[in-house]
């Protein structure tokens, strides 16, 4: 249960084409992240797979199931909007109940559900309690806790986080990951947060303009990524990119080099430094070096560097990204 594969899927307005045509597996019990900027389909293409917007053209099958047509209610899928979407009369107990007394399950059954749902959210103390009198957190997990109940092929969750501070997305974060150990269901999670992406998803799929960029697992997309968005996509703080002579030199139009492994004390690059962040664990640098640019070096909390500072810098040899003029990744 909860596989789920697209097949040259389109969604187009009238002339504007917002997925020109995606083909995607997603294999059962995967946690698979839809990551991109604003505006570059992510959300409309979960809403494609939930059945909340009719596809123009392609395939949508679900365990093997066509179900490019059928009604939301028939697929199979609970949703968890960015809204919590919780009815504030009602308690955590009726608000979690709500799908499964609309599908007319006989009341002891809805009960042993709930308790089950509430056990593994940590919501048992607060059934009684209405929305109101709950945390930011706590109304998330309710509102998953009511997706839970229905047990459904798989979770789609539509930057479920993005109305939370920053330390409970954190937490939140944890906590849907451990969900997912779990139960072991599938989940699909739209974020624009590349870092929610790299610390929660087994499968990346990187969007872009309603196309995808590259799939692969965090690890994957950060050692190779396919071509320049990818690169400058994924990891914090971003890529450095260098183009030019200095590219020229290593047969590229650009080379890039994180900000881990530019190294600090010695090597071919001298530069000014800029900006200093010393966040105690880390310390990262802004340096200006003449001919190749502004780059963003990270080092350990222990560097002693300034605003106004010289230093050199080296980039590790085997750490070199190469793209060419398409930019695309060069072997």
């Amino acid at each position: 249960m909860g596989n789920i594969t697209l097949s040259n899927v389109r969604k187009s307005f009238g002339e504007t084409h917002v997925i020109p045509g995606i083909d995607l597996a997603i294999e059962e019990g995967e946690f698979v992240v839809f990551v991109g900027p604003s505006g570059c389909g992510k959300s409309t293409l979960l809403r494609l797979i939930a059945g909340l917007e009719d596809i123009s053209a392609g395939v949508i099958r679900i365990d093997g199931q066509d179900a490019t047509a059928l009604p939301p209610a028939k697929r199979g899928l609970a949703m968890v909007f960015q809204s919590y979407a919780l009815y504030p009369h009602m308690s955590v107990r009726k608000n979690i109940a709500f799908p499964l007394k609309m599908a007319g399950l006989d009341p002891a059954v809805i009960e042993q559900k709930v308790a089950n749902a509430a056990k593994v959210l940590n919501l048992s103390n607060y059934l009684d309690r209405r929305p109101g009198q709950l945390s930011g957190g706590q109304r998330q997990r309710v509102a998953i806790g009511r997706a839970i109940v229905r047990e459904p092929a798989a979770f789609l969750f539509d930057e479920p986080l993005s109305n939370l501070d920053a330390a409970l997305r954190v937490s939140m974060r944890q906590e849907i990951s451990e969900l997912h150990q779990t139960l072991k269901t599938t989940m699909i999670y739209v974020t624009h947060d590349q870092v929610e992406a790299m610390t929660m998803a087994d499968k990346i799929v990187v969007l872009n303009a309603g196309r995808i960029e590259q799939v692969g697992s965090p690890l994957d997309l950060y050692r190779a990524p396919a071509n320049l968005f990818v690169a400058g996509f994924i990891g914090s703080p971003k890529m450095n990119f260098i183009t030019g002579a200095e590219a020229a030199k290593h047969g590229a139009t650009t080379i890039g080099i994180r900000p881990e492994h530019v190294m600090i004390g010695d090597g071919p690059w001298q530069g000014t430094v800029g900006l200093a962040e010393h966040l105690g664990s880390d310390t990262f640098l802004k340096v200006e070096v003449p001919g190749v640019g502004t780059l963003t070096v990270r080092g350990g909390g222990e560097v002693g560097l300034h605003h106004g500072d010289t230093v050199r810098l080296a980039p590790q040899p085997d750490k070199l990204h190469r793209f060419d003029a398409n930019g695309l990744a060069m072997k």
